[in-house]
C-alpha cells in the first residue's frame, strides 16, 4: 500500500497531480481542496494517498491532510459512491464543513454536488453521520474525523463542547454555540450549534 508521497510536483493538473519521488513519477487523483495546497510544479509537496486495485489499474489518490483520506474512506463505503464522486464531495470544502454538514444532517450540501441524487444524499447522511463521531482508536480506522468523543457518565453537553473544539471552532465560539441550544445528546447538540453558526454566518 502506497500511503504516502513526499517529492516534487512535477504536473499540477485540474483532477491529478504526478509528483516525483526519486526516479519515478506518481500520478494521483486530488480534489479542488486538495489543489489549493500542492505547490507550483518543481516544488516540494507531501500528499497522503491510498491506493485502489482494480482489475485493469492501479489508482492512486491523494489528499493533503489525513482527515480529508479518512473522509475519502468513508465516503467509498456508501452505496454508489466511487472515487470520482467521493473526490467531488471533498472538493465543497475543507473537511472541517463536510463534517459539519454530516453531524447537522445537511443532505443539500451533498445534493449539490455534479452525480448525487436526493437519494445518495440521504444515504451519505444516514451511513456517514456515527462515523464521524468514531475515536482514533477504534476498529473503525486510525485517525478518523471526530466529532463528539462518547463516554458513559460523561455531561453531553461538555461531549459536545469537544466536538465543536475537534471542528475547528475556538473554546468561546464553542460555549457561545452551545449556550442557545438544546438536545438530550452530544450529538443532537452539535447538529443545533452548526445550524445556528450557519445561521449566524
Amino acid at each position: 500500500m502506497i500511503a504516502l508521497l513526499r517529492g516534487e510536483v512535477a504536473v499540477r493538473r485540474t483532477d491529478h497531480v504526478v509528483i516525483i519521488c526519486g526516479a519515478v513519477g506518481y500520478r494521483a487523483g486530488v480534489s479542488a481542496e486538495t489543489l489549493r495546497h500542492v505547490p507550483a510544479v518543481g516544488e516540494p509537496v507531501t500528499l497522503h494517498t491510498h491506493l485502489i486495485v482494480r482489475d485493469d489499474a492501479l489508482a492512486l489518490y491523494g489528499f493533503h491532510t489525513e482527515q480529508e483520506r479518512d473522509l475519502f474512506l468513508m465516503l467509498l463505503s456508501v452505496q454508489a459512491v466511487g472515487p470520482k464522486v467521493a473526490l467531488a464531495v471533498l472538493s465543497g470544502g475543507p473537511p472541517r464543513e463536510l463534517i459539519g454538514a454530516l453531524a447537522a444532517g445537511d443532505a443539500a450540501r451533498f445534493q449539490a454536488v455534479p452525480g448525487i441524487g436526493k437519494r445518495t444524499a440521504e444515504r451519505i447522511i444516514v451511513e456517514l453521520r456515527e462515523k464521524v463521531g468514531v475515536d482514533s482508536g477504534s476498529a473503525a480506522g486510525s485517525r478518523a474525523p471526530i466529532v463528539a468523543r462518547r463516554g458513559d457518565g460523561h455531561n453531553p453537553r461538555m461531549l459536545a463542547r469537544e466536538g465543536l473544539l475537534e471542528l475547528g471552532y475556538a473554546p468561546g465560539e464553542a460555549d457561545e454555540l452551545l449556550r442557545d441550544v438544546d438536545g438530550n445528546s452530544a450529538e443532537e447538540l452539535i447538529a443545533e450549534a452548526l445550524r445556528l453558526a450557519r445561521a449566524g454566518s
